[in-house]
């Protein structure tokens, strides 16, 4: 599958010389090489995982597989049998995500960042975007490379993009590589450790990477990544009617169902959140304007973090993993486990147990056919979007019973994975009807990228 979806991917990507925009696709030169990283299964230690084996457009920019889906829903790295702990979380509309800050002192409420735990702070190269893309290639779970002078090698020697990278970064693959390390071979070892370069290569091999990490950065923030061309869009823009199903739960979503309150539906909200108006957040994707408040569509997210009492999913991989002491009893700490890595944050850690970001809903209903799976929640317990919103309205009000119950999921709830920080006020007992469940469902789906109208 992933070797198809790489296949389709490079014969969109027939470039031409020169000039700001590569071939025919709408890209910038740095946003193509962005997508080239982006698709690339050598960035990898058995050649065989690219970015999209977890983020796959057809897919919303998340798990492409729809049975890993129905199941653990975490993604195996490029070395078989290792597997993280938590669900992919789409790539899509993540550069609008501010710097990560804390913005309440008394409530220790953070905002911003990537990853479900926000660790990609922004901090090391002014975009939590680019921090986020140098995570995996290292990750021994993930692409577990054993050093980024292997990304480097890789990218710059690379008979596909290799010239447009130097196009675009001139000068960042002019490193000596010592003849006494045989890069091809030890970047495919499991067992290489990181490598001893003198320290000019190293400064050398560090500005390369980081220019590799703006490359991915550029090409999500690029208006094929983040399109803006769901129905929704066309009906803000007055080129698309909703159904009445659709309305109303447009409606309820914004009221009754109190979704709003965490998944903004108007820039307003979001800029009057306390975020500042020249944050990336409040950017309008359609204009370069300076002054950005006011005409962004919706990014369906305040990027702040929330412990919504999900359940523990039992078929989670990272349980059986052999660096995993804890077995079935781990628990996610989410952003309070990165807070406690964090002198300057650590006396916020307990608040935040638990707690994991606010996801966009941009896409979430996304799927290359109808009864592809997608798993829901930052452990992929849920597995349809009814069920994601059937918990919300009923968590409190229906017993708590095992997990395995016969009535799980309908009328009853496995207790939460981390039962400290749930948030109790805004979700649990909604008193929505089955049909005002299935209205909001019905209007999620109106946020998925590619719709084409014929309205007006």
């Amino acid at each position: 599958m992933v070797t198809k979806r790489l296949l389709a991917a490079a014969a969109a990507l027939l470039l031409t010389a020169g000039g700001a925009v590569a071939g025919t696709s709408g890209l910038t030169c740095k946003e193509e090489v962005g997508k080239k990283i982006f698709f690339d299964e050598r960035l990898s230690i058995k050649k065989n995982q690219s970015c999209a084996e977890c983020h796959g457009p057809e897919a919303g920019w998340t798990g492409p597989d729809s049975y890993i889906n129905n199941g653990g829903a975490v993604y195996e790295g490029s070395i078989p049998g290792r597997f993280g702990n938590r669900k992919p979380p789409s790539s899509a509309y993540a550069t609008q995500s501010p710097f990560f800050r804390l913005v309440n002192v008394s409530d220790g409420m953070f905002v911003g960042g990537n990853f479900w735990d926000g660790r990609a702070t922004g901090e090391k190269l002014g975009n939590p975007a680019a921090d986020q893309a140098q995570g995996p290639f290292l990750n021994p779970k993930e692409q577990a490379l054993p050093d980024a002078a292997c990304v480097v090698y890789r990218v710059c020697n690379s008979a596909d993009y290799g010239m447009l990278f130097k196009q675009v970064w001139p000068g960042a693959c002019d490193i000596m590589w010592p003849a006494t390390i045989k890069f091809e071979s030890a970047c495919s070892d499991p067992y290489q450790g990181p490598f001893n370069l003198d320290s000019m290569t190293r400064a050398k091999v560090n500005v390369a990477y980081n220019d590799i990490a703006y490359s991915i950065a550029a090409y999500e923030a690029s208006k094929e990544v983040n399109a803006f061309t769901s129905k929704y869009d066309y009906y803000l823009k007055g080129k698309a009617k909703l159904s009445d199903k659709e309305k109303w739960g447009l409606d309820l979503f914004n009221g009754k169902g109190k979704c709003a309150n965490c998944h903004i539906s108007t820039m307003e909200q979001i800029c009057a959140s306390g975020n500042d108006c020249k944050d990336s957040a409040c950017a309008d994707p359609y204009s370069n304007a300076s002054d950005y408040c006011g005409k962004t569509y919706p990014l369906f997210t305040d990027y702040t973090f929330d412990n919504l009492g999900i359940p523990k999913n039992p078929q989670n991989p990272f349980y059986y993993q052999p660096d995993n002491p804890d077995g079935k009893k781990w628990i996610d700490p989410g952003l309070g486990g990165f807070l406690k890595s964090r002198m300057d944050f650590k006396m916020y850690a307990d608040k935040n147990y638990g707690k994991h970001k606010v996801p966009t809903l941009r896409n979430v209903d996304k799927r290359p056919y109808p009864m592809f799976v997608k798993a829901f929640g930052h452990n992929g317990y849920f597995k349809s979007l009814k069920e994601i919103v059937h918990f919300y309205n009923t968590r409190d009000k229906f017993p708590t019973c095992y997990s395995g119950d016969p009535r799980e999921k309908m009328t009853c709830w496995p207790a939460p994975e981390v039962s400290a920080n749930v948030n109790r006020t805004e979700l649990g007992n909604l008193g929505l009807s089955d049909m005002e469940e299935d209205a909001i469902v019905a209007f999620m789906k109106t946020l998925s990228d590619g719709y084409m109208s014929y309205e007006y």
